[in-house]
């Protein structure tokens, strides 16, 4: 596979240097926000986790009676989405409401740099209390303290699942006992500290990422129980047709149901192991509810359940992230807080994690930078939203470590999907959601160059039944228009094929 050209390339002369996108949102409010309150939250992340990874999704055996709770009280999105599907990239994101093409992390081993603007540096500044528990995972050599937490608690990198080394407020100790129940116990410290100040918590879990690794007393919970093979999973002619070559090949890779983590995993006990794993995660849940509810705070503070990407198992072929399909790029999303908007709802709004930092800024009554990207979406939890993106860019550039996925842009509408990739000789991509939700018709099967570089979009459009012709075209000009419009050119050098 052909090296996708340097970083240099993919930024916007200016955008990233000057911290704006030119759709960058004016501030907001001051002071107060919207019902006068200064609103405490709590945001909690989860590591790829699916979004149907939840038995009120329809997992075939998995039990979340915590997270059940919450959604049957609060908001469901059911297209909640990342702008890059990987761990810190998605991450950088949720904190600056940028794109990675402004913010500047693209891999799993660069640091957010310390004068990025923040929400909770923002928040910190307006006079919240702020803390944060568990995986930072950005520039994973450093444990260290970031800017705008009052409180701390971290680890190096991914982590381990027992028996941590931990940070906490700049201090290293070991800790005894399953991460996820250590970082609980930071959040449920943080909540019940005597401070009249408003907070903020933010609860990053380092579950449920690879390699799974339950709970003792969890393990074997769902021995006897198989997860169903997706109809894509299949190796053969038929499953495959119209998909561009290099998700084939990808079978005997690292992040291939053939060859995955170099053929020691066994894909059903890791499905198993994945499961058994998040029982932890609905557990944790529970006890920061239980502790909101005890101190009296349940029903006034914004409560936010994600996590920073998605997660394959077998669609495809595939495992992991990265890619642009659904359960790739669709993330869980509840929101909860009955104060401010009535429970029991389903969202079909397209939100993204560039939007957690206005609305976090927002329900705190906090002015919004000018180098946030995204869009508070309080008025789709409310009820009171008149106008909602009809677009959503999404972006993967290619790793060095991972060298089988190609770079891609696209773009999600609500029905359709279109795919474009750099730095392979294949095919791009568009599905009807509608009426291929699992992605087995690509609309563009059957157009491909191999040796002209730069032809494959007027081929398209000189070829493509009327219809095709149409959609493509509509597509890929929201796709240049949303490069456009947050910080990169339209036709940049790098898109030529």
């Amino acid at each position: 596979m052909q090296q996708i050209p340097s970083r240099r390339e993919f930024l916007c002369q200016a955008g990233v240097a000057a911290g704006l996108g030119a759709a960058a949102m004016t501030a907001g409010a001051q002071g107060a926000s919207a019902d006068g309150k200064r609103r405490n939250m709590v945001f909690i992340l989860i590591d790829d986790m699916r979004f149907d990874s939840m038995s009120c999704m329809g997992h075939p055996f998995l039990e979340t009676p915590n997270l059940d709770a919450l959604a049957a009280a609060g908001v469901m999105f059911d297209n909640a989405f990342v702008t890059t599907s990987l761990c810190s990239p998605s991450r950088a994101s949720i904190l600056t409401g940028q794109y990675a093409h402004n913010h500047g992390i693209f891999d799993n081993s660069t640091n957010l740099t310390d004068d990025t603007p923040t929400f909770p540096k923002e928040l910190q500044k307006s006079g919240y209390r702020t803390g944060f528990a568990g995986k930072w995972h950005m520039g994973g050599s450093s444990d260290e303290p970031r800017p705008g937490f009052d409180h701390w608690m971290s680890f190096r990198g991914q982590g381990v699942y027992n028996d941590p080394t931990i940070n906490v407020n700049g201090k290293q100790e070991k800790v005894e006992g399953y991460v996820t129940d250590i970082i609980t116990d930071h959040a449920v410290d943080f909540l019940t500290q005597d401070d009249d100040r408003p907070f903020f918590l933010y609860v990053s879990h380092k579950a449920v990422h690879a390699d799974f690794y339950p709970m003792e007393k969890y393990k074997g919970r769902y021995a006897n129980k198989t997860y169903p093979h997706p109809e894509s999973m299949a190796n053969t002619e038929e499953n495959y047709k119209g998909k561009p070559e290099w998700v084939r090949e990808q079978r005997n890779s690292w992040h291939g149901v053939d060859g995955m983590y170099n053929g020691r995993v066994d894909f059903d006990q890791f499905c198993i192991d994945y499961a058994e794993t998040m029982i932890s995660v609905d557990d944790s849940v529970g006890r920061i509810v239980d502790t909101l509810r005890e101190q009296g705070l349940l029903d006034s503070t914004l409560l936010v359940f994600t996590s920073d990407n998605g997660f394959l198992f077998g669609e495809h072929g595939l495992i992991d992230k990265r890619c642009m399909y659904e359960p790739s790029i669709r993330v869980p999303l509840i929101a909860h807080c009955p104060e401010l908007f009535e429970g029991g709802q389903r969202k079909k709004e397209v939100v993204a994690n560039i939007d957690f930092a206005p609305t976090f800024l927002e329900c705190g009554g906090v002015p919004v930078p000018a180098s946030v990207q995204g869009k508070s979406f309080m008025d789709v939890l409310t009820g009171t939203e008149t106008g909602w993106r009809d677009a959503l860019l999404y972006e993967y550039f290619w790793e060095r470590s991972f060298p089988q996925t190609p770079t891609v842009l696209g773009v999600r509408t609500e029905r359709y999907k279109f795919m474009k990739y750099h730095g392979v000789w294949d095919k791009y991509e568009i599905y009807d959601l509608q009426e291929d939700p699992h992605e087995m018709n690509n609309l563009l099967a059957d157009f491909i160059q191999h040796n002209e570089g730069g032809q494959l979009d007027q081929y398209i459009r000189q070829n493509a039944p009327d219809d095709v012709k149409a959609l493509f075209n509509d597509l890929d000009g929201k796709l240049n228009a949303l490069l456009n419009e947050t910080g990169c050119l339209a036709e940049p050098s790098w898109q030529a094929r």
